[in-house]
């Protein structure tokens, strides 16, 4: 590559002020770079521009065609900003120099008097200028107009007659908003009297365009029975602003007809352009390349560019803001002016998007404050003003690039598509990515190269999209997160993912033995009897994340005591009952109670003989037991409304009704019943009541709840508390980790509350009201010495007390199974 090649691709403008300014000495550089920089904006227009003048300089002093139409553009654009050295642009067929000429095909320009070429009018017979064209494409003169009939009252007595709705003033009016000159109009006219069927259906053959802006304005006249055409290929009713194969298609049916593998990335997608070999590339493919990259005058790094000033080009981060007062959130920042209101408006306001206080939909601020945002509708809602997706036609904007939707339907289906287009079982999986409330988190998941990546797998690999098929890729997050969207979005079934984990550990933890006895006993240990009790267990339930944890552990115990026995010579056949104690008394040991729990398990099933190993029998909790902690930390919750509301309620369940975390993720918007006047809990088998605070605090948790997952998420959330996997609820550890950051110790608290609740409250009723066992009720009244005869003599009296204070009009006291009353907090 010369030196010059290298220039025209690094710094067209600058190769083109340096020709224009060794011939023009009337205008300074300066003026010259913003005449070029406002002429052609494009890249690709300024280096052909540019390579132009380098093939031939002379083009600036002859104005000669044959040339691009850019070089005379910019000998006219010179002679308007005052140059008086280049030339005037000349006619390509009588070489005069004129101030105006007109582009044709081949590089050809010339004024008007040589392109209007004469012709034998079709009327008067004789040689002289063409003005129009009648109803049989014959030339015609000024003076020979076609008075074959009036096309004008035949359509209007043809849209009439097709549909009542409209009379022959709206006809016409629609007739000349599709189309201004009066030639054009008699041609449209002539098109539609020759097909009618083009109103009802067939306009996707319409010979011309203006045929569909017609079709257009008659239905925003009010017509009922002309209607806008469909696609041909995708049968949508969208801009028909494409033709192929003699049809007008959408731009998107296009794009996936055009579409041809990247020559650089390999994805199948329309191409932006081509490289100098001729191969495709890909719009991706296009940014990123080096050669499109161009010197920053800020920072001067060689960046994409963001705006092209009068003194060079800038990139996203130079890009000149002043600091103003936001007319939307009314911060002081960065900002630019917002071309739909005039206001300033920053950066972050230009990326939020919120619900509009106008229309109640989702979309990007576009006016208003921070609080009652604005969408471009409720903005202006002068439809004249913005512009319209040219996919779409539905997104009210002013860019005339297609909107965050269509962008991100187009990629999906490049993603997952092939020459047949998205299979029939991503067909719920692509559209809940494309109806996704928030398009642009959408498109920054699709854009992870990650996600793209596992998305390009599935759509290249040709066998039906399964659990087993995932299962063959390598183990992530970002795969997990995958197979959750495509389970909420139905296309893949539901799954025990804890569960089938859990199995995966433990066939590779057993396979990993070599001793093939070890194997057998581990392998029995772990699949006939842990696994076993939990998926009896488990029912139609799933594995939490504790369950799974549980049988790890006593997996991982055994084959660590099974690695000591090997270590000494010993095998649990030969293990003696002193081996046993020699490695208790060691001062390392860990999993020493799930370690008894194996050993025990091998007495039991003859894999060992004469061993025992004690179990350390719960005689209450070992750590202090502090009420009023308790409730000083079920206030700050019930009264601090700076804290989430998800993390204040489930902290308060731990606190006044000792439920575990497992248990509070799993809780579901059908185990609470809200009443006019009270809100009820199930636990266990006997709804609670919750206190007026709490009762507050769960309605407006009900009302408000929402997860993080904002992709494939049902709209049907049976959680109480959902999670950032869409169809999932928040997870155990999640969900102690936000308990611990506002100040609860999950274990402590709960340990805590059900030593107050089993102190109150008889077993029986602790079990019914909180679900938890009998025997571990049993065990909590005993450790806290609760009178069952004092609590019966209580309620004996309570018939009596609120019978007195019925009669002397005061409110009866409470009398809550659980203890807590409005007062308690």
């Amino acid at each position: 590559m010369t030196a010059a090649d290298e220039e025209i691709l690094t710094d067209p403008v600058g190769l083109i002020v340096r020709l224009v300014s060794n011939v023009e000495k009337h205008l300074d550089t300066d003026h010259i770079r913003g005449v070029v920089c406002n002429l052609v904006r494009s890249r690709a227009g300024r280096r052909n521009l540019a390579q132009a003048l380098h093939d031939d300089p002379f083009l600036l002093r002859t104005g000669k065609p044959p040339a691009p139409f850019r070089v005379a553009k910019l000998l006219m654009a010179l002679r308007e900003a005052g140059a008086q050295d280049t030339a005037l642009p000349r006619c390509g067929e009588c070489g005069r120099p004129r101030p105006y000429v007109g582009s044709r095909s081949g590089g050809r320009w010339g004024c008007s008097p040589c392109f209007d070429k004469h012709a034998v009018c079709a009327g008067c017979r004789h040689e002289r200028r063409v003005v129009s064209r009648d109803h049989h494409g014959q030339p015609r003169c000024a003076k020979c107009p076609d008075t074959e009939g009036d096309p004008f009252k035949e359509l209007a007595e043809l849209v009439t007659g097709l549909d009542p709705a409209l009379d022959a003033d709206a006809v016409l009016a629609a007739l000349a908003r599709a189309q201004l000159r009066p030639a054009g109009q008699r041609r449209l006219a002539w098109a539609v009297l020759e097909r009618p069927d083009l109103l009802t259906g067939s306009g996707h053959e319409a010979p011309t365009p203006a045929t569909l802006r017609f079709i257009g304005e008659l239905v925003a006249a009010g017509a009922k029975k002309i209607v806008k055409p469909a696609c041909p290929r995708c049968h949508g009713v969208k801009a028909l602003s494409k033709l192929l194969d003699g049809k007008r298609i959408c731009r998107a049916c296009l794009a996936r007809h055009a579409a041809v593998p990247c020559s650089r990335c390999g994805v199948v997608r329309e191409p932006a352009t081509r490289d100098a070999d001729g191969q495709p590339l890909c719009p991706n493919c296009l940014i990123r390349d080096p050669i499109n990259l161009e010197d920053c005058v800020g920072c001067g790094r060689r960046q994409p560019v963001a705006v092209r000033l009068s003194d060079g080009v800038r990139c996203p981060n130079c890009r000149p803001k002043e600091v103003r007062e936001c007319g939307i959130c009314g911060r002081m920042a960065p900002c630019e002016t917002s071309r739909a209101t005039g206001q300033p408006w920053c950066g972050r306001c230009q990326q939020r998007w919120a619900t509009c206080s106008g229309c109640g939909t989702v979309a990007q601020t576009r006016s208003g404050t921070w609080d009652t945002p604005l969408c471009a509708k409720c903005t202006n809602p002068d439809p004249d003003f913005w512009g319209r997706c040219p996919t779409c036609t539905k997104t009210w904007q002013l860019s005339p690039h297609p909107c965050q939707r269509c962008v991100l339907d187009q990629t999906v289906r490049d993603l997952l598509g092939n020459s047949g287009g998205v299979r029939p079982e991503l067909a719920s999986f692509h559209k809940a990515l494309t109806d996704a409330e928030r398009s642009d988190v959408a498109r920054a998941w699709i854009g992870r190269s990650r996600v793209r990546g596992l998305l390009e797998q599935i759509g290249r690999d040709e066998r039906p999209v399964t659990h087993e098929l995932l299962d063959e890729l390598p183990t992530s997050k970002v795969l997990a997160h995958l197979r959750s969207v495509l389970v909420a979005t139905g296309a893949l079934p539901v799954r025990d993912e804890r569960l089938v984990l859990l199995e995966k550990w433990i066939t590779t933890t057993v396979q990993a033995r070599t001793d093939l006895a070890e194997r057998r006993i581990l392998h029995g240990y772990a699949v006939w009897h842990h696994l076993r009790r939990l998926r009896r267990r488990l029912g139609e339930g799933h594995t939490t994340h504790l369950q799974a944890l549980n049988v790890r552990c006593h997996v991982t115990a055994s084959a660590n005591f099974l690695d000591w026995l090997a270590s000494n010579g010993l095998t649990l056949g030969t293990c003696t009952q002193a081996a046993v104690e020699q490695w208790g008394s060691a001062p390392d040991v860990t999993y020493r109670d799930e370690t008894g729990h194996f050993i025990r398990w091998s007495v039991q099933h003859r894999h060992a003989r004469d061993l025992t190993f004690d179990t350390i029998r719960w005689t209450g909790p070992t750590s202090t037991i502090d009420s009023e902690k308790r409730w000083d930390d079920a206030r700050r919750l019930l009264h601090d409304n700076s804290m989430p509301t998800q993390d204040r309620v489930a902290g308060l369940f731990l606190l006044l009704y000792a439920q575990k975390i497992a248990t509070i993720t799993q809780l579901t918007v059908d185990d609470v019943q809200l009443g006019e006047e009270s809100v009820t809990i199930t636990f266990g088998a006997a709804p609670v009541v919750l206190p007026a605070p709490l009762a507050d605090s769960v309605r407006a948790l009900i009302a408000n709840r929402r997860g993080k997952a904002k992709i494939g998420t049902p709209d049907d959330v049976p959680w109480l508390f959902p999670g950032g996997r869409p169809g999932h609820p928040i997870g155990d550890d999640r969900l102690g980790l936000r308990l611990q950051k506002i100040g609860l110790q999950p274990r402590q608290d709960r340990s805590t509350a059900l030593f107050t609740l089993a102190a109150e409250l008889p077993a029986a009723i602790l079990a019914r009201m909180l679900g938890i066992h009998i025997q571990v009720a049993v065990q909590w009244q005993k450790a806290s010495a609760g009178d069952w005869a004092a609590y019966a003599a209580d309620v004996s009296q309570r018939s009596r007390r609120e019978s007195t204070a019925m009669s002397e009009g005061l409110q009866p006291p409470d009398s809550s199974p659980s203890g807590t009353s409005d007062g308690g907090c």
